[in-house]
């Protein structure tokens, strides 16, 4: 699962000390990669939504790619909690329940860009974008080697039947959560991928 936020380096002890807050500067990061994707978002853009001057941003958090990684960190602690609380409920069809509904309400909020960061960013073109590309499935792989074993354990518990197949089930899961995720990229609404997870919820197989 994505990790926390980790703090920004620490400032130098010679010369001017910043004169931004590095939180809200690395949130308005956040929020134009969300957006516009790691290909899509220049520096232009970055440094406009931040506030911040390029040689300031490079001070503060690397190139680009660095600023990223840490904008990808600061969403996995913060809109993708749901996808941890989702492994700790009861049964593996509540597991499920609760990532599509947290998906549904984290992609359609009214206060963010539509979609999945993930998604939008794993569809990045160009050279420099591979390595982005690669720690997206990196981090996917990690989400998906959990849930795979949370399922395992529901099935060792008797919760799903001993025929139940939790690798495919997972990614039954992933399929719906990047479908939904595209989807509300789209114009998708919070009612209409409701639909979409109420239909999914009825191919669940039963004890």
């Amino acid at each position: 699962m994505p990790s926390v936020m980790q703090s920004a380096p620490a400032v130098a002890t010679r010369g001017r000390p910043r004169e931004f807050c590095t939180e809200a500067a690395l949130a308005a990061a956040l929020g134009v990669f969300w957006a516009k994707g790691y290909d899509g978002a220049s520096m232009a853009d970055l440094t406009a939504a931040m506030g911040i001057t390029k040689p300031s941003l490079y001070a503060a958090f690397g190139n680009k790619e660095q600023l990223f990684h840490r904008a990808l960190d600061l969403y996995g602690a913060e809109k993708m909690a749901y996808t941890r609380d989702a492994l700790k409920q009861p049964t593996a069809r509540a597991v499920a329940e609760h990532l599509m509904r947290g998906a549904v309400v984290a992609q359609t909020s009214t206060s963010d860009p539509k979609g999945c960061l993930g998604v939008i960013s794993a569809t990045a073109c160009g050279a420099e974008a591979e390595s982005i590309r690669g720690h997206i499935i990196e981090r996917r792989a990690a989400a998906h080697a959990a849930l795979v074993e949370r399922f395992r354990a529901a099935q060792r518990d008797g919760d799903l039947a001993p025929g139940a197949d939790p690798e495919g089930l997972a990614q039954y899961l992933y399929a719906m959560l990047q479908g939904m995720a595209v989807q509300a990229g789209s114009g998708a609404t919070r009612a209409d991928l409701d639909r979409v997870v109420d239909i999914g919820l009825m191919m669940w197989p039963s004890r």
